[in-house]
């Protein structure tokens, strides 16, 4: 209770035990006197109900909806808003027109499994021991001593939604509803793998199964329709909805309604209808009337599987794809949407990463973090309502437990086995010129920079398998 419930809780008593209670002209009875002291406490804690649900809700405009929509394997160069021309996405590039397209934006890892973990618990994912892809016959999954963003929010009042591919662990101890999600529904790790099922889970229950032989072709919409009656039940709370898309991951599935409609075959297709699920969300929350109150992120995972050829993505112009820590692997797009509160058609060059969202969502809920671990992930807060630019700091790459690369500025350090790569970003995105013997003082201190970044992070969770 409030101080000043319990102030005027003890005020309150002492009138009652004061009042003149008479029954027939005799003294005031002890016994009214008590029931009157009950009735006002009662009638106080009514209040007080009263006051905490209204509160809450006076609370509310304060702090947005977050709505953070994940695709699985998208590629850079896979959106009209970053250059595509065969592949339809008005949805998308409407989040760009109306809010911030990021150009330099880092997945957590190259593949699928790490970069989700860097997302929910916003620390590079050695910290957690989930460097590696799991599959179904994995006894590992997110630790009960990681801290998620869904149980900084649900702190908060948030009611908090995960659709789609988890990843983090099928076995009931690591899925989402264990780990500050109201409610679960979708695959559990990558729609390649087998058993191929749909679970649904609630908080303080075990999951179901609700469908052990789904359609790849129906996913997306399936997903889609969870999500909007996830919208629809907490639309008078302040929610956070993780909508984990399966596409475009192999392997591809497009609806009827979208198949043969791109010009960029069946990838095209399941491109086209991801862009419909995102025009799906954006109706939804006008229709709701909470456009203005929900800050949308659209990203991926981690870069496109270019070995699938016409079933993968693209990059370009960037150096390679998923698996790898050159640019196409790692860097992928992002989009920002909040109506009222970004300005609309920014594009921000500055490097940022998955990591970062942890601490903006907490920050904009008003929710404080822990002091007992670290954060590698920024507050963009200032960037994104263009309060000021983040002070420079260093971004660090691993592909499984090795540290591979790092950036600081426009610089990139890339560690291979043969040399220490050096690139300016900024003007070489591809990474085609290696700088290193032009700038050797640089490429010396930078990997200094790593060496002893390697050091502070001391003694690590063995790999989670």
């Amino acid at each position: 209770m409030h101080r000043w419930l319990t102030d005027v809780a003890t005020y309150l008593t002492g009138i009652a035990w004061r009042v003149p209670v008479r029954s027939g002209g005799r003294k005031p009875s002890v016994v009214c006197t008590w029931r009157l002291a009950v009735q006002l406490l009662g009638l106080l804690g009514v209040l007080a109900l009263a006051g905490v649900i209204s509160g809450a809700h006076a609370d509310w405009p304060g702090r947005p909806n977050f709505v953070f929509i994940l695709a699985d394997d998208l590629g850079y160069g896979d959106l009209g808003c970053y250059g595509n021309t065969a592949i339809r996405t008005p949805n998308i590039d409407r989040l760009a027109a109306e809010g911030i397209r990021f150009t330099d934006f880092y997945a957590g890892a190259p593949v699928c499994t790490p970069s989700r973990a860097a997302f929910l618990t916003g620390r590079y994912p050695v910290r957690s021991g989930l460097v590696a892809v799991l599959f179904p016959n994995s006894k590992d999954g997110l630790d009960d001593s990681e801290l998620t963003i869904a149980q900084v929010l649900q702190q908060r009042g948030y009611s908090c939604g995960c659709i789609g591919k988890w990843h983090l662990g099928h076995l009931p101890p690591y899925l989402p509803h264990r780990h500050g999600f109201d409610y679960y529904f979708g695959i559990p790790y990558s729609n390649d793998m087998k058993p191929l099922v749909i679970l649904r889970g609630r908080a303080g229950q075990e999951a179901e199964t609700v469908d052990d032989k789904p359609l790849q072709s129906d996913l997306t919409r399936r997903y889609t329709e969870e999500a909007i009656r996830f919208l629809r039940e907490n639309r008078e709370r302040p929610f956070f909805l993780y909508l984990a898309h399966n596409m475009p991951h192999v392997p591809l599935g497009a609806s009827a309604q979208f198949r043969g409609r791109s010009q960029r075959g069946l990838y095209g297709d399941v491109i086209e209808e991801l862009d419909w699920s995102v025009g799906e969300i954006l109706r939804t929350l006008q229709e709701l009337g909470l456009d203005e109150q929900t800050l949308l992120v659209f990203t991926s995972d981690n870069g496109p599987w270019l070995s699938k050829k016409e079933a993968g993505g693209s990059a370009r112009p960037l150096r390679d794809g998923k698996g790898t820590t050159w640019e196409g692997g790692i860097r992928v797009p992002c989009l920002v949407r909040w109506p009222g509160k970004i300005r609309p058609g920014q594009v921000l060059r500055d490097p940022v990463m998955i990591c970062d969202w942890l601490p903006t969502f907490a920050h904009l809920a008003g929710a404080d973090l822990p002091k007992d671990r670290v954060f590698d992930g920024s507050n963009l807060t200032p960037l994104l309502l263009g309060q000021g630019k983040l002070p420079e700091r260093t971004l660090y790459f691993f592909n499984g437990t090795r540290l591979e690369a790092l950036r600081r500025g426009p610089w990139k350090l890339k560690m291979t086995a043969k040399a220490d790569l050096l690139f300016h970003l900024e003007t070489d995105p591809g990474e085609q010129k290696d700088l290193g013997a032009e700038r050797p003082e640089l490429v010396r201190e930078l990997r200094g920079q790593a060496n002893t970044f390697l050091r502070q992070l001391g003694k690590l969770p063995p790999p989670k398998r």
